[in-house]
């Protein structure tokens, strides 16, 4: 870090002798801070904390661009203030890479530590995770190579690399390589289709090489709503795909309705096993991002949920009302029911408040937690720049 925070001094003093260099540098980054309160016995998602990324993106060349992010996170206990040496040893590299475009006139290639994938994926997202307490404490990244080609009807990308965890210190150094390609069958209908194959991961079985998952997702985007349906299914075992009828797979359904200044919701969520440790799809202010973090794999493997709601927007604001159940796959217990109630208010372009309230009357096994309903109550601030 000491080495990397030099060189980068040395570069800000030499900017000056280029002064094309200079009028391309942007600074890049975002402030998130949350405050929540509940009453499960989480107790990470209790007081308030925050969480700052920083740093610079360079257009070096034409065609070449670097970027250059640091990622510092804290919870706001009170304690006696650190020394500046303390601080700087808890900032963590979150990006630093090179983007090469219009290589051979048709490919985009980025090379070194980067973001990746879609924050509302279920199975892919490597990136910070924005809107409740968990989050501040999760961001991942790959250390990879990531080869893009797309044209109007079609995205083909290819990645390999190493997983990359800051904060949040589990699940570093899988290796992994995978391919996604996205196509616009037309101007409505859209599809996509990946593949990714994991080895060295924490949790591949003992004795198995290979752990993995492959999926299809189709989407039709009228100007009236959405509606989409996904299907991923798992692998493992010491072929790079195995499969047999035990695989864990997901199946995941949306649906809206845009009606002027309504937005009717609903969604389906299946899962039987563990589909993906990377995902970051995370429903419900109480269950799964108060209760477990990252529902996917912390408790809740074998899962139906499902999941109603409406949007109202009003100016800069939007109002969100929301109802799930969360059971087991094969309702072999009572259902947890929750309803949300949210606020979004868009200060501007860059700059959003938001706070919720969280009910949930409980079913099933809780262990310690003997109440028969759980609360969450959350506000906060995200400022990007």
């Amino acid at each position: 870090m000491k080495k990397l925070l030099g060189l980068l001094l040395v570069m800000t003093m030499a900017w000056p002798v280029s002064a094309n260099v200079l009028d391309n540098v942007d600074v890049i980054g975002e402030i998130e801070a949350i405050g929540a309160e509940n009453n499960l016995g989480t107790t990470a998602a209790n007081g308030a904390a925050s969480r700052v990324m920083a740093g610079l993106s360079a257009e070096l060349t034409e065609d070449v661009r670097a970027n250059v992010q640091f990622v510092y996170g804290t919870e706001w206990t009170g304690d006696e203030g650190s020394t500046l040496q303390e601080y700087w040893e808890t900032v963590q590299l979150a990006e630093a890479n090179i983007v090469l475009s219009n290589l051979f006139d048709c490919f985009e290639v980025t090379v070194g530590r980067q973001f990746y994938g879609d924050e509302n994926s279920a199975v892919m997202y490597f990136g910070p995770r924005h809107g409740y307490m968990a989050a501040l404490a999760d961001v991942s990244s790959l250390d990879a190579a990531k080869l893009t080609y797309s044209d109007d009807f079609k995205a083909v990308t290819l990645i390999a690399g190493k997983t990359k965890r800051f904060l949040n210190t589990a699940a570093d150094g899988a290796t992994i390589f995978g391919a996604d390609i996205a196509l616009n069958l037309s101007d409505l209908l859209k599809a996509q289709i990946y593949g990714y194959a994991l080895k060295d991961n924490t949790w591949i079985p003992d004795g198995e090489e290979y752990q993995g998952f492959y999926g299809a997702k189709l989407s039709l985007t009228p100007e009236a709503g959405l509606l989409s349906v996904e299907y991923a299914r798992a692998h493992d075992g010491n072929r790079l795909i195995k499969e047999s009828h035990d695989n864990a797979y997901m199946v995941k359904v949306d649906g809206a309705l845009n009606l002027d200044a309504f937005t009717p919701r609903a969604a389906f969520f299946y899962q039987k096993g563990t589909v993906s440790h990377y995902g970051a799809y995370a429903p419900g202010l109480v269950y799964s991002k108060t209760r477990f973090g990252d529902m996917l794999y912390q408790g809740l493997e074998e899962s139906r949920i499902f999941n109603v709601g409406v949007d109202y927007a009003w100016d800069k604001w939007t109002f969100s009302l929301d109802g799930f159940a969360f059971q087991d796959r094969t309702a072999q217990h009572e259902a947890t029911l929750e309803a949300d109630l949210t606020a979004n208010y868009q200060h501007n372009e860059n700059v959003g408040l938001f706070a919720g309230i969280g009910y949930a009357k409980l079913g099933g096994d809780y262990g310690d937690f003997n109440q028969p309903d759980a609360t969450v109550y959350q506000a906060g601030v995200n400022v990007k720049f």
